[in-house]
């Protein structure tokens, strides 16, 4: 067994719950674990010292929303959404075209460059979801890309209808064959239930069909106007209502009785200017919230958590303390992890030293790399 001890932390997030935030704080790393917290006075022995400086020291961040295998280029798209012309679900399929023509070898190279950015900016755990292939070997394929680089992947077949394919004769692919030779690669399953993807009944087949072989829930839901999504993830007990930017009372009132988690994506609402999600109310009403980047080319080619953590806190009503939790712990949540997003005894040693004094910083200097490693 190795042990080290991480040391003259001047500012540390654990999300303990009586102590979430210790100052002049210490830690021992125990064969990946965090197995000690406590001051710098009474600290342990240990094999090696990694002394921060008087640095702040918070959580690995967990993205639970990325689109990472994907080929091609959108931004033209992007320019003409900055000129004003408004974001529509249909450019999904531009980026098909593109992965279904990649090779294996380009694909997983575009993932493993996004989990580099990623991981230099602070996040440690990634989900990653497929969705551009839309063929059964497309899928396949994706998955067994992404299953190389995290544990949490998610079957994504009903992201859009192919063109010039039958809506019927494409969900009954996608919970037919489709389903049978992507569950293996998976962890989840997700829809995107919207207006020019698939609607509600067709949704709750899809996620039906998922849970039936032992795929966990969870759903795009309104994200381009108000509609049926997340009243289907609270019903189907889905881990996580993605997006979440048009919501009713009766959908605040729903989620925070259940046990999903409202995902925000501000980095969407950045680069298609719509408007941010809420999430004062829906802290205020109770609800768990995770902030992620839903990295993908189209609608939020962003894999910085920081900057998503400072657009929530300037443009969607968070403190930074909230968003911190809603990137780190919240996304655990999410996920339905209890070993990660947080620096309490027992946890995977995933954290994230700051060239800064204070975990406000993250927020408080935006589109500064404030992040000088990565544990």
């Amino acid at each position: 067994m190795t042990s080290r001890l991480v040391t003259n932390i001047g500012e540390l997030v654990t999300w303990e719950p009586d102590r979430p935030i210790r100052h002049d704080a210490a830690f021992v790393v125990e064969d990946g674990a965090v197995a000690w917290i406590g001051g710098p006075g009474d600290t342990p022995a240990t094999d090696t010292v990694h002394d921060v400086g008087g640095a702040a020291v918070v959580p690995g961040f967990v993205d639970s929303h990325t689109h990472l295998v994907f080929a091609g280029d959108r931004s033209a798209e992007f320019e003409a959404r900055m000129t004003g012309e408004p974001y529509a679900a249909g450019g999904i399929r531009t980026t098909v075209e593109a992965t279904r023509a990649a090779t294996d070898e380009q694909l997983a190279g575009t993932v493993a460059r996004h989990l580099q950015e990623m991981r230099a900016q602070g996040t440690t755990t990634a989900e990653i979801k497929s969705g551009y292939g839309l063929t059964v070997h497309d899928e396949e394929r994706s998955l067994a890309i992404a299953r190389r680089s995290t544990p949490e992947t998610t079957f994504l077949g009903a992201h859009v209808v192919p063109v010039g394919t039958d809506r019927a004769a494409y969900v009954d692919l996608v919970t037919g064959d489709m389903l049978r030779r992507c569950a293996p690669h998976a962890r989840w399953i997700d829809v995107f239930c919207e207006d020019g993807a698939f609607g509600v009944d067709e949704a709750r087949a899809v996620l039906t069909a998922g849970t039936a072989v032992g795929l966990l829930p969870r759903i795009h839901a309104n994200q381009l106007r108000h509609g049926p999504g997340v009243q289907l993830a609270v019903e189907v007990g889905a881990a996580a209502a993605d997006h979440c930017t048009y919501l009713t009372d009766a959908d605040v009132d729903a989620l925070a009785g259940s046990v999903t988690v409202a995902g925000l994506l501000p980095g969407v609402e950045f680069s298609t200017r719509q408007p941010y999600p809420d999430a004062r109310r829906l802290i205020d009403a109770g609800v768990t919230v995770s902030i992620a980047t839903d990295c993908n080319p189209g609608s939020s080619y962003t894999s910085s958590m920081p900057f998503c953590l400072a657009l929530a806190v300037r443009d969607m009503g968070m403190s930074p303390l909230e968003a911190l939790r809603a990137a780190t712990e919240g996304g655990a949540t999410s996920l339905r992890r209890d070993d990660v997003g947080h620096l309490r005894v027992g946890a995977t040693a995933d954290f994230v030293v700051l060239d800064a004094p204070s975990y406000v910083h993250l927020a408080y200097r935006p589109g500064v790399p404030l992040v000088t490693s990565v544990s």
